[in-house]
């Protein structure tokens, strides 16, 4: 039977060379990085390294990253930190109504708590409109919270001019940047952002482990007590194995980012290309922007085949792919995102995402874009 993965977007398979980088970790030094004998300063050290590894990568100082155990505890402790260091100033918020629910759910708990949110609609493209979010800021506004690129569509937001106005309004902003992070340049000693959120598992490397970075004099007030570790900031015994194996994804990444965006955009050039040729540029309906957009995510819609028809058949195929955030895949309602962009129905409910990947091939494209041509057609002719 044909396994074809097209869901990179929500998880991808850990890099052979990250595994191996990792293992030595968990049986030769294990020590605790928090231990004052050799062990636990050889894992120290460890960790010392790869978080200068990384910080390398996107462009900021050591000291100004903190590990986590991934891109929602990255959200949640901008979120509530800023939210709990601002409460003097204010209550106030402002967000995309098409952000990940790490995000979205952190608002509505601060909702419940008293705090006031302001969700900014997007266009039908998923952009948010800068001079609306500019419109938007109060007296009382204490944080902006906008991500780098949607995981559902692709779209590429606006972040440089959305920072510029915060920076320039003394506003904390907060960006995830889970879904972009190996698919756009970051330079944070450029970009005027206060926080950003990252996760290993989107670049290949291991689940569990992320970070948060968050520009020099920005507050945190911890969401975890227990220990010392992270500078105060994010206590627990830390993951060396996994914080290892995050760099070193990083590191891979960094020696073939260009083949791999090149490759990439082939990828999904060619299966829209083929689809197209298949069933007609009518019953092909690619969502997101034409432009500013990732190079793994081909967000399409079937009008006619509904969404959980199409992934059933294809998971019948062996073929992965996805509704959405996988966060939220597993349940029956339609995408927020894509409802937020104001779709048309038949649109709406019939969109799949396709994310593809470094062992993605073009004749993994060429089987799919055929199978899918064939269920279309199959369902349609019912």
């Amino acid at each position: 039977m044909t396994h074809i993965y097209f869901d990179h977007a929500a998880t991808t398979p850990v890099h052979p060379e990250v595994v191996q980088a990792m293992l030595p970790y968990f049986t030769q030094v294990f020590g605790n990085a928090s231990s004052t004998h050799s062990a636990g300063r050889e894992a120290r050290a460890a960790i010392h390294q790869a978080r200068e590894s990384i910080a390398s990568f996107i462009g900021c100082a050591p000291p100004q990253l903190l590990f986590t155990s991934g891109g929602t505890e990255s959200d949640n402790t901008a979120i509530f930190s800023t939210a709990q260091t601002g409460a003097s100033k204010g209550r106030h918020i402002i967000t995309s109504q098409i952000e990940h629910h790490a995000v979205l759910h952190a608002c509505e708990h601060l909702e419940q708590q008293g705090y006031e949110v302001t969700y900014l609609p997007v266009d039908q493209t998923g952009r948010v409109d800068v001079g609306q979010l500019e419109q938007s800021i109060r007296p009382d506004t204490i944080c902006i919270s906008i991500m780098y690129a949607n995981n559902e569509v692709g779209t590429i937001q606006p972040i440089h001019e959305i920072g510029t106005i915060a920076r320039a309004k003394g506003i904390p902003f907060h960006v995830d940047a889970v879904q972009a992070l190996g698919h756009i340049p970051i330079d944070l000693h450029v970009l005027p952002v206060d926080m950003m959120s990252f996760s290993a598992h989107k670049v290949q490397g291991p689940k569990g482990i992320g970070a948060l970075y968050l520009a020099k004099q920005t507050p945190l007030q911890p969401m975890l007590h227990g220990g010392n570790q992270e500078r105060k900031r994010r206590p627990g015994t830390e993951n060396n194995a996994a914080v290892v194996g995050f760099a070193k994804a990083l590191q891979i990444l960094a020696a073939n980012a260009y083949e791999t965006q090149q490759k990439l955009e082939k990828l999904r050039l060619d299966m829209v290309t083929r689809l197209t040729e298949l069933l007609g540029t009518e019953q092909v309906v690619v969502n997101g922007h034409a432009v500013e957009r990732l190079p793994h995510i081909l967000n399409v819609s079937f009008p006619g085949v509904s969404t959980e028809t199409m992934l059933m058949n294809l998971d019948l195929e062996g073929i992965a792919a996805a509704s959405g955030s996988a966060c939220t895949s597993g349940s029956l309602e339609v995408s927020h995102v894509l409802k937020a962009m104001h779709l048309p129905e038949e649109v709406l409910k019939s969109a799949v995402r396709f994310s593809f990947g470094e062992g993605n091939t073009p004749d993994e494209i060429e089987i799919a874009a055929e199978k899918i041509a064939t269920i279309v057609r199959r369902i349609r002719n019912k």
